[in-house]
């Protein structure tokens, strides 16, 4: 049999989160032809970009907000690749005694609390696409996030749990696997699947800098072909990421089994939903100017265009 290719140059340096739907991207390295890949695990998606605009990285595994905050500041993102979606539930702690997707009932609890001048405490993880998700919902149910509810940040999802555990926080929109975790404990009860706003279930991006691409066009498009591999193994083949998530968080394979059910592996860029979100960043004041333009433009379908042989038109533009 002829020898594996060679890889070519340094390794690309590419970082994820350790979050159910992040966390495939470990296995990147598996998938990789010629390049060697570099996967680092992050704490959070607020950690990888820091590290991608701070050059430490050369690729990263963010969100759809991480990619509309960044360009917010300024910074050169380009997107290159969808991963993994999902991954986001609001859970309500018990002493709310509220049944999921009874909007009335929290939009009830609400008022009284904040009536009292003690709104309820909803905590996410700044930044991160729960707390917009979670942002997005509310609103659109008639909560102002700003202004009805106290926010909590707690930047590292993986402390969640111990925060509904000592009473801290009346809900908090975490991410898998910790969102499972949580439920699973029997420490708080699914409210809802933050879903129902501009975002819909977006999540995941690859993303590189506009210096990367420049000069290291054949690395980027490893990592693409690498991630449109891996979403097909994901599809097909669910006790990999069970494995992976366990390995990664120390969690149970019932922990990780149960994450994965909100998980849609998906290597497509959405544009149309990209510009919802922009929108809809804005209307939260989650970002101060209007970034549709540059989020359109430095969305980069060529890439996932090679590795598909598909056009933009199948692969969400």
């Amino acid at each position: 049999m002829p020898a594996p290719a060679q890889a070519q140059g340094e390794p690309v340096k590419v970082g994820y989160a350790k979050c159910a739907h992040c966390l495939p991207m470990a296995l990147l390295p598996d998938f990789a032809k010629g390049a060697t890949i570099d996967a680092i695990g992050f704490n959070s998606g607020n950690d990888v970009l820091t590290a991608l605009i701070s050059k430490s990285l050369d690729v990263a595994q963010v969100t759809y907000l991480h990619y509309v905050t960044a360009l917010d500041k300024g910074f050169d993102v380009v997107a290159v690749a969808g991963e993994v979606n999902g991954g986001s539930e609001c859970l309500a702690a018990k002493g709310l005694a509220l049944k999921a997707d009874d909007w009335a009932g929290f939009k009830a609890a609400v008022e009284k609390a904040k009536a009292a001048g003690t709104p309820l405490k909803v905590a996410a993880s700044r930044g991160n696409a729960q707390d917009i998700h979670m942002r997005g919902a509310f609103l659109k149910h008639g909560i102002n996030p700003n202004k009805d509810v106290q926010f909590v940040n707690i930047p590292n999802p993986s402390d969640h749990l111990a925060a509904v555990q000592r009473g801290e926080i009346d809900m908090v929109c975490s991410v898998e696997p910790f969102a499972s975790q949580i439920r699973m404990a029997g420490a708080a009860t699914r409210f809802v699947l933050p879903y129902d706003q501009a975002a819909g279930n977006l999540t995941n991006l690859i993303v590189t800098r506009s210096d990367v691409i420049k000069t290291r066009r054949a690395a980027v498009q490893a990592v693409v072909d690498a991630d449109v591999a891996l979403v097909a193994r994901l599809d097909a083949d669910k006790s990999v990421w069970i494995d992976v998530i366990n390995q990664k968080t120390g969690l149970s394979k019932e922990v990780a089994a149960e994450a994965i059910k909100n998980a849609e592996p998906d290597y497509r860029m959405h544009r149309a939903k990209t510009l919802a979100i922009a929108a809809m960043m804005r209307d939260l004041k989650y970002i101060g100017r209007d970034v549709s333009a540059e989020a359109e433009k430095n969305m980069d379908y060529s890439f996932l265009e090679a590795a598909t042989k598909k056009t933009r038109d199948g692969l969400g533009h």
